[in-house]
């Protein structure tokens, strides 16, 4: 496994510890136009949502890696975050604009890589 592909797994298990909606990891290398070799994409709820799932997936790489994103945009209005790794790009958006975009369609040559997901914890 590549250094990119376990930060990818870093960053998809963070947002679904948080409860991110829907969080798929898009291998990108075999795309010569791709501009990173992995997208990692999910959804928050609400505003407050979409920065906490950013400021996991910060905490979680930082503590596993050393590594800090080159850049994050879209932070202070919360509907979509990008989160620059160089090789690993993290997209967190809000549905609506996760919807709007249509970044796993835009693509779709990538292939979907599978990850481990937080068992559910029940509270009853």
């Amino acid at each position: 496994m590549t250094e990119s592909e376990v930060l990818a797994k870093l960053a998809a298990q963070a947002l679904d510890e948080k409860k991110a909606i829907d969080v798929k990891i898009i291998d990108l290398r075999g795309i010569a136009s791709a501009p990173a070799a992995y997208f990692v994409v999910a959804s928050g709820n609400v505003p407050s949502h979409v920065s906490s799932l950013c400021d996991n997936v910060h905490l979680v790489v930082k503590k596993a890696t050393g590594q800090n994103p080159s850049k994050v945009e879209g932070y202070n209005n919360a509907e979509w975050i990008l989160m620059d790794y160089f090789d690993v790009v993290v997209h967190i958006f809000q549905k609506s604009k996760r919807d709007f975009y249509r970044l796993e369609q835009l693509w779709a040559d990538g292939a979907e890589v599978p990850f481990t997901t937080t068992p559910n914890q029940s509270t009853d």
